[in-house]
């Protein structure tokens, strides 16, 4: 039987392993960029380091993991930790391309953008999760279950609301998100933004 518990320290490769393997859009991202490290630098691992506390993972029986959900309480505050003291640990493996030549370009280029206040989504709603399942952990009620024990956390620490960006080509994630209390808001083109309020 499968069960969700807290992040530990040593969780990071099944963490980023889940990232690669659901990046492609809900699907397998392996091969998609040059780096394929890459997904778990940007998207999942600076989450489980600066807030394992909002960081949450579903085990099986046998201790494998199949899903996470990592969040972070203050978006603004994170996203200038990104960009003052994470990103620039890597910026000798992932240099700043001068142009946007391929995906893997157009990732390295807005993990370089990231700061502060970049993204409008935090203004009411001023934390941000990430949550990925692999398909065997899908359609079980894993990430309603994972979405309830983040957004639990998020309010014992007076947290007020929740955002979260999918890439509307994420069809599954675009149904999903609604149907565990989420609203769509405004977004820039080619991604579909969610809010929850957490009053």
């Amino acid at each position: 039987m499968a069960r969700i518990r807290p992040f530990h320290a040593g969780d990071e490769p099944a963490l980023a392993e889940i990232c690669l393997r659901t990046a492609a859009e809900g699907s397998d991202a392996t091969g998609l960029l040059e780096d394929d490290d890459l997904w778990a630098h940007v998207f999942v691992l600076p989450y489980a380091a600066r807030h394992p506390e909002f960081a949450f993972v579903v085990e099986t029986d046998d201790e494998r993991l199949v899903g996470y959900i990592v969040g972070v309480p203050d978006t603004r505050a994170f996203e200038d930790w990104f960009h003052d003291q994470w990103w620039p640990r890597f910026a000798h493996r992932w240099p700043e391309p001068a142009e946007e030549r391929s995906r893997q370009d157009g990732i390295v280029r807005y993990a370089y953008g990231r700061r502060g206040g970049a993204e409008p989504y935090g203004d009411d709603h001023p934390a941000h999760l990430h949550i990925d399942l692999l398909p065997e952990a899908q359609g079980q009620g894993w990430g309603r279950a994972l979405i309830t024990t983040l957004t639990d956390a998020l309010r014992a620490q007076g947290v007020t609301g929740v955002h979260l960006a999918a890439s509307v080509g994420n069809t599954g994630a675009i149904a999903f998100y609604p149907r565990v209390g989420f609203t769509p808001i405004p977004s820039h083109p080619g991604v579909q933004a969610f809010a929850l309020t957490l009053t």
